[in-house]
């Protein structure tokens, strides 16, 4: 169970290159080293805090990480607007002390499941997996987050990379271009059983 500690929270803002999403920082971890996407408020089993963001009707994507929240809304909603009423609902929930953000029993349990539907090659595509995560691990995730985004591995057959876009990077123009000449060079050129790098759907 993570909890916060008794300290006064601050939050900032921090726009990304998706102008539908915002990071909030607070000046405190909240999931330390990790992250965890709920694309909808169904997959937020989890986070009693990302299920309560889904209240605000504005809202239509939680990302939490390690010290930031990225926030998805609809494309009519102002961040003049909604920035206020946001922030001070985060400062409220990460001060009370009772409140739980994220439960990673649940979630590993989530994740658990998730990975058993997934088909598994052979070993020689198991070797290219190592890699293929090691490189995403090393070089792509640090540069993402920056973002308030994150990219989750899939899969790999028959030369392709599915990867999973999340937090700012899901639906942001710019990722695509990133996808294919960032991560998609990056990868073929380092990994020569990778052909191509895809964007899964959610």
């Amino acid at each position: 169970m993570i909890q916060t500690g008794n300290l006064m929270v601050s939050i900032y803002t921090e726009m990304t290159p998706n102008p539908e999403t915002m990071k909030f920082v607070a000046n405190k971890l909240l999931f330390p080293g990790k992250s965890a996407d709920f694309p909808t408020v169904e997959s937020t089993t989890a986070s009693p805090l990302a299920e309560e963001l889904f209240s605000f009707p504005f809202v239509k994507g939680v990302f939490i990480a390690s010290n930031f929240i990225t926030l998805t809304k609809d494309a009519e909603a102002d961040w003049n607007d909604i920035t206020p009423s946001i922030r001070q609902f985060l400062k409220e929930y990460l001060e009370d002390t009772s409140k739980e953000i994220i439960n990673e029993t649940l979630l590993n349990e989530q994740k658990a499941a998730e990975q058993k539907t997934q088909s598994t090659g052979d070993v020689n595509e198991d070797d290219v997996i190592v890699r293929i995560k090691e490189l995403l691990e090393n070089y792509v995730k640090p540069a993402v987050e920056m973002d308030g985004g994150a990219i989750q591995f899939k899969s790999f057959k028959d030369g392709r990379v599915n990867l999973m876009l999340q937090g700012s990077c899901s639906g942001c123009p710019s990722s695509m271009i990133t996808l294919k000449s960032g991560i998609e060079g990056m990868m073929t050129r380092m990994i020569p059983e990778v052909k191509e790098v895809v964007a899964e759907a959610e």
